[in-house]
């Protein structure tokens, strides 16, 4: 038995591994970005929010980054896969226990078979003993739980880094938008006022005969266009603090400015983004260890073909007496083995190898389309960049336009050359058009944040150094 029981341990240490070993599949990939960007700065493993130069700006991400409560979720998440691959590795190792128990027992002394007097009664009895089991994993069973473990733990991991990602991108784009809607507020503001005095003018000069009732109420349509815009935009200010106060981790509340939206500065794209820089983002790399969890699963899967062989021993001390317990005559101890392996199971050993291997043909396919909707939300994140510069500068010429329309046609009025509809008129473009230039100028930045997120990028590693919440390392893959 002890020959037997040295044979199988050496055999463990050879043992086979079942299943296949992993190997990324290729991909195909596009040679190049439908919308390169020619001349920038390759600024892809820089913390990019630091270059609109907006010291609040950065203040709140490093606040989201500390205390955003999804950030620590994710991390929580990651603890558990941690542990969660401590204990399926645990199985590789021998299983130590121990046991201890006393009883004290009477036996019936009206039975038709009375106890000896040579027997005592009532019965004492004290028992301690330490005992070891451990499963061989000769077909790599356990070492292949294991690598799918690890591979769901750095999942976990990436899903982590990706929950950065979308918290630093989220709150960059409402800062903006929060920016953008002070702007529009202001200019909503500043028409409402003015369109208020004009209203009071015609009407002074409609008490003295001078125009028109007609003039008066085309004046006091422009004030009230321009005075619902302002509660309507209150109101869109309120939820974008809202929203960035979650982000922040904190109750809704009120969010600090910075710099306007106009004098915030433009972050430079990289040029060339090589398709390398994608493998890196989070979601990518989460499914790629998804694929390899679920090729180990296959090894897993199919171990249990083959039977399972477990050693066992223990050794203690038995006696009746509490003060014997431990003198030599007490000592007790057995060991031995044992092989439990399938005849008939009616397909059950087969359909989980089956079901292992379709889940790794849909994490394959998961993987594949991972990297198809990065190329895709990089390529539409440029283009979007592309034809907003493009858009702005046109709104910009528009805004320009249509300012010195609103003048001209004021000249004439006041001339007597031309009604108030031609003021009416131009009054209605203008508005309407500076708050689609701010409109178009953060919808710019928020290209720019969509051009970073697509990338994924090194810039997590710096975002994730700023994060409170630390997760220790992963242990090593088994040999």
């Amino acid at each position: 038995m002890r020959r037997l029981a040295v044979a199988l341990v050496a055999g463990s240490f050879a043992a086979c591994t079942l299943g296949p070993d992993y190997r990324r599949p290729a991909v195909d990939t596009p040679p190049a970005y439908r919308f390169e960007m020619a001349a920038a700065e390759d600024a892809v493993n820089t913390a990019w929010w630091r270059q609109f130069q907006d010291p609040v700006l950065e203040g709140l991400i490093a606040e989201a980054l500390a205390h955003n409560l999804n950030v620590q979720i994710a991390a929580a998440n990651v603890e558990r896969a941690a542990a969660a691959l401590t204990g399926t590795r645990s199985a590789l190792y021998p299983q130590f226990g121990y046991s201890a128990d006393g009883s004290r027992s009477l036996g019936s002394t009206t039975n038709a078979q009375p106890i000896p007097a040579s027997v005592p009664n009532p019965q004492t009895s004290y028992q301690v003993v330490a005992g070891a089991s451990w499963e061989l994993d000769l077909w790599g069973r356990v070492r292949r739980l294991s690598e799918s473990a690890r591979a769901q733990l750095l999942a976990t991991e990436e899903a982590r880094r990706g929950v950065i990602l979308s918290l630093v991108g989220s709150v960059a784009s409402g800062y903006v938008q929060l920016r953008a809607l002070d702007e529009q507020l202001a200019i909503a503001g500043r028409t409402k006022e003015a369109y208020g005095e004009l209203v009071r003018l015609f009407e002074l000069q409609y008490r003295h005969g001078v125009t028109s009732r007609m003039t008066v109420e085309q004046a006091r349509t422009q004030y009230e266009t321009a005075a619902a815009a302002v509660p309507a935009l209150e109101s869109q200010v309120a939820r974008t603090e809202n929203a960035l106060s979650v982000l922040l981790g904190r109750n809704p509340g009120p969010i600090p400015r910075g710099a306007p939206i106009g004098e915030l500065a433009l972050p430079q794209v990289p040029a060339g983004i090589p398709s390398d820089v994608l493998e890196q983002r989070p979601d990518v790399r989460q499914a790629e260890q998804n694929l390899v969890a679920a090729n180990a699963q296959i090894g897993a899967a199919k171990a249990l073909y083959f039977p399972t062989i477990s050693l066992t021993g223990v050794y203690g001390t038995a006696s009746a007496a509490l003060d014997g317990l431990f003198k030599g005559p007490s000592k007790t101890w057995s060991y031995g083995g044992s092989i439990v392996g399938p005849i008939f199971t009616g397909g059950a050993v087969k359909a989980g190898v089956r079901q292992a291997e379709a889940a790794r043909q849909a994490a394959e396919l998961g993987y594949a389309a991972a990297i198809q909707s990065a190329f895709a939300d990089v390529d539409d994140a440029l283009v979007a960049r592309t034809k907003l510069v493009e858009q702005l500068a046109a709104q910009e010429r528009l805004v320009v336009a249509a300012r010195e329309y609103e003048r001209l046609a004021q000249l004439q009025f006041d001339g007597g050359v031309t009604a108030y509809t031609t003021v009416l008129q131009a009054q209605q473009k203008l508005f309407p058009a500076e708050l689609d230039l701010v409109s178009y100028r953060a919808s710019l930045f928020a290209a720019l944040v969509d051009v970073y997120m697509a990338m994924g990028g090194g810039w997590v590693a710096t975002a994730e150094e700023m994060a409170v919440v630390t997760v220790a390392p992963p242990p090593p893959a088994p040999r």
